[in-house]
């Protein structure tokens, strides 16, 4: 079950697991950016649709599996903006139900951190529904809230709910905290 990182190529060979997973989720309630009436044909559609950005290196996924399934996932978001590349941001963290408990999803999101770090990110950056199982997982792992914003997003049901934002700092290796600016 260890998190693998996905070409685009393979992201594409995936994309109807990966929409089993993410219609699994949402179905569970998740704020994932999608509503209740996801179909697995539009979920495999939306990730297609990342194929390009994954091929030309803005956007890294992984994926972990079990023998039936994937099981889990994660996406890193590198910043095309000049003044900041030295950020990214993790998104669609997604564990199946039947995975849980077991540390995938901190599995998933060390592999998202390693390679930002490897790439020369100092600053990540996500955000979460508040009041989630994730934020727990999140300040454990290491992150900062930095703060909420109410009526953030919808859940699958179109009710609004509050996120929150959590980021993390470090240097070029993992865990080493930068010096603060002055």
């Amino acid at each position: 079950m260890s998190p693998v990182r996905l070409d685009a190529d393979t992201l594409l060979e995936y994309a109807h697991d990966l929409a089993g997973l993410l219609t699994d989720i949402v179905r569970g309630g998740a704020s994932l950016g999608f509503l209740a009436d996801l179909d697995r044909t539009a979920a495999a559609a939306w990730w297609r649709g990342l194929a390009p950005a994954v091929g030309e290196g803005q956007l890294a996924v992984w994926a972990a599996r079990d023998a039936e399934r994937i099981t889990g996932t994660v996406s890193l978001a590198f910043t095309d903006k000049p003044n900041g590349r030295h950020r990214a941001e993790i998104a669609k963290l997604m564990v199946h139900p039947s995975a849980r408990g077991k540390g995938l999803a901190r599995a998933l999101l060390s592999a998202a951190e390693e390679a930002a770090a490897d790439a020369g990110v100092t600053l990540l950056v996500l955000d979460t529904e508040t009041g989630s199982p994730a934020e727990a997982l999140y300040e454990k792992a290491g992150w900062t809230r930095a703060g909420t914003i109410p009526d953030y997003a919808t859940d699958p049901a179109g009710t609004l709910h509050p996120t929150t934002l959590f980021y993390k700092r470090f240097g070029k290796r993992l865990g080493e905290t930068p010096p603060t600016s002055q």
